[in-house]
């Protein structure tokens, strides 16, 4: 099998890492293939593929779909993010945890959110360029926004990636010690957990 599942500690999220072949010329992978993926246990149908280019420090998150509930594959083909899966089942045993990987065009790794799961992600490189398969149509009417620094949830996000690697050099762009990250106003104005319409 071109590609290997790993455990996230957070039962139903997979990061899946496949398998690359490279020479002198560059190297070729398979990013997704059908019946490879249903033998990991992600066999639901993707619908639409969502290409987001996003710079530095850019957190997109916490979003998911009350209705016409998604699933998502993720993956980065330029730059790095951490990117973070949270479930939102009520009546799940894991609600309100979270999980977050590195995903990078060099790693090549992708990682699965299930359905019932809000998803965001903090580009920790200049810029990233993330592609997503979805198990739904997007629906702006029935998306939610999850605060991302919510502090029920606890999120690690590692915003010291974001400083200057370079403090003392007066050349340097200067960045406050560990600045927050970009957000857009809908996800400035996220909800608590606590009061977000959840999943059952």
């Amino acid at each position: 099998m071109p590609f290997r599942a790993f455990d996230t500690g957070l039962p139903g999220v997979l990061l899946v890492e496949p398998q690359a072949f490279g020479d002198a010329r560059g190297l070729f992978y398979e990013s997704w293939h059908a019946r490879d993926f249903a033998a990991m246990g992600i066999d639901l149908p993707f619908v639409q593929d969502n290409h987001s280019v996003s710079s530095g420090g850019v957190l997109r998150g916490l979003h998911y779909q009350r209705e016409q509930v998604q699933g998502k594959l993720v993956r980065v083909i330029a730059g790095e993010i951490f990117d973070v899966a949270v479930d939102v089942r009520r009546s799940s045993s894991h609600f309100g945890r979270w999980t977050g990987q590195f995903l990078s065009a060099d790693n090549r790794r992708q990682l699965w959110v299930p359905p019932g799961f809000a998803h965001g992600f903090l580009v920790v490189s200049d810029r990233a360029e993330v592609l997503y398969k979805t198990t739904d149509y997007y629906a702006p009417q029935h998306e939610r926004v999850i605060a991302w620094n919510d502090p029920a949830i606890g999120i690690e996000w590692p915003l010291r990636a974001l400083e200057s690697p370079f403090p003392d050099d007066p050349e340097a762009p200067r960045q406050a010690s560990n600045p927050g990250p970009t957000l857009s106003a809908r996800d400035r104005a996220g909800l608590p957990l606590a009061q977000a319409e959840v999943f059952p």
